[in-house]
C-alpha cells in the first residue's frame, strides 16, 4: 500500500539559494550554510536576511535535514550588515520602513530559534553586529583562536537589545558579562568567549568546518526520534522568541535616531580590529557624512 504521506515529503538537500552557499554532508542530513561574500567579510544584505529567514522557516518542514552548520567563507564569519546595501538605503526610509526592517531582522532570529534542527555556528575571524547575533542564535558555537566577536550596536547608534541580544546573550554568558559586551560594544576574543561559555570549544582554523560538521553529524542518533529533539530544543529555547519580539520597538527607535544623525555610523570590522581608536560618544554622523565614513574606513561593511 502506498504511503500517502510520501508525497508530503519536503527535501531541502538540493536547495539552490541565491544569496549564500548551501551544501550537505552526512548523506544529506547535515545542511551547511556558508555566508560567502568574502571580499567584504561576508556581510548581510536585505536579500540575504530575507532568504535566510525563509530557509530557517522552511526547515520546519524539511524531511531530510537533521542539523545545520552555519559558517562564513575565507576566514571570516560575518561582519554584519553591508554599508552600501543596507545602511545607505536606510538613511532614506521613514519610520514604517525602518520598523519593517527591524521586523525582518528579528524574524530571522525567531526563525532560527524556532526551527527544529540544532544549529552549530563555526566562527572564524570577524563576527560582528548581526554576525554576532547569528552566532548567538545558534545552539552551539565553535570558534578558531582568531575569532573576534562584538555586539557593537551601542557603538553604531543602535539599542543593545538589537535582534534580541539583550534577551538571549545573558542566557548564554550571564547577566553581568552580557551587560559589559552590550553596554561597551567591545570585542570579545576567542579565549574569553570560550571561558565565558559563549563558545563550546576552540578549534584550529583548518579543522573548524570539519569539526562542526562532525559534531552536527553526531547528533543524528536522534534522527528516528524527532519528538525528542522537539522536547529538548523547546525546553532550551522556551523564552527566546518572546525576547526577540520585545526588542523590536527599541530597535526601531534606536535605528531612527541613528539614521537621522543622532548616533555614530561605524564599520564593525574597524570596531573589532581597531577598537582602541574608536570614539564611543553619542555625537555622530548623519546621511551626508556616510560616504566620508566609508571612505575613511575602507571596508564597506556595517551593522
Amino acid at each position: 500500500m502506498t504511503n500517502p504521506m510520501s508525497a508530503m515529503r519536503h527535501p531541502l538537500a538540493a536547495l539552490e539559494p541565491k544569496h549564500f552557499a548551501w551544501s550537505t554532508a552526512h548523506d544529506g542530513r547535515v545542511g551547511v550554510i556558508t555566508l560567502n561574500r568574502p571580499s567584504r567579510k561576508n556581510p548581510l544584505t536585505f536579500e540575504s536576511y530575507a532568504e535566510l529567514r525563509d530557509l530557517f522557516r522552511d526547515l520546519s518542514y524539511a524531511s531530510d535535514i537533521r542539523a545545520i552548520v552555519l559558517t562564513g567563507a575565507e576566514h571570516n564569519f560575518c561582519s554584519g550588515g553591508d554599508v552600501f546595501e543596507i545602511i545607505e538605503p536606510l538613511t532614506r526610509m521613514a519610520v514604517p520602513e525602518l520598523l519593517a526592517f527591524t521586523r525582518m531582522t528579528g524574524d530571522l532570529v525567531k526563525a532560527m530559534r524556532a526551527c527544529p534542527q540544532p544549529i552549530i555556528a563555526a566562527v572564524d575571524g570577524v563576527c560582528a553586529g548581526a554576525g554576532a547575533i547569528l552566532a548567538m542564535a545558534s545552539d552551539m558555537r565553535l570558534a578558531t583562536p582568531q575569532a573576534r566577536t562584538a555586539f557593537l550596536f551601542s557603538r553604531v547608534g543602535l539599542a543593545g537589545c538589537d535582534m534580541g541580544a539583550c534577551a538571549l546573550l545573558p542566557r548564554i554568558i550571564g547577566q553581568g558579562r552580557a551587560a559589559e559586551l552590550l553596554y561597551t560594544g567591545r570585542a570579545m576574543d576567542a579565549a574569553e568567549g570560550e571561558r565565558w561559555g559563549f563558545y563550546n570549544a576552540l578549534v584550529e582554523r583548518d579543522a573548524l568546518l570539519a569539526e562542526a560538521i562532525k559534531r552536527a553529524g553526531g547528533l543524528q542518533f536522534l534522527r528516528h526520534a524527532d519528538i525528542v529533539f522537539e522536547i529538548i530544543l523547546g525546553a532550551v529555547r522556551v523564552e527566546d522568541v518572546a525576547g526577540v519580539a520585545d526588542g523590536r520597538l527599541a530597535d526601531a527607535i534606536g535605528l531612527q535616531h541613528r539614521i537621522h544623525g543622532d548616533a555614530h555610523i561605524l564599520d564593525p570590522v574597524e570596531a573589532v580590529e581597531h577598537a582602541e581608536h574608536i570614539d564611543t560618544g553619542a555625537g555622530g554622523l548623519c546621511h551626508e557624512g556616510l560616504h566620508d565614513v566609508v571612505g575613511v574606513i575602507g571596508v564597506a561593511n556595517a551593522v
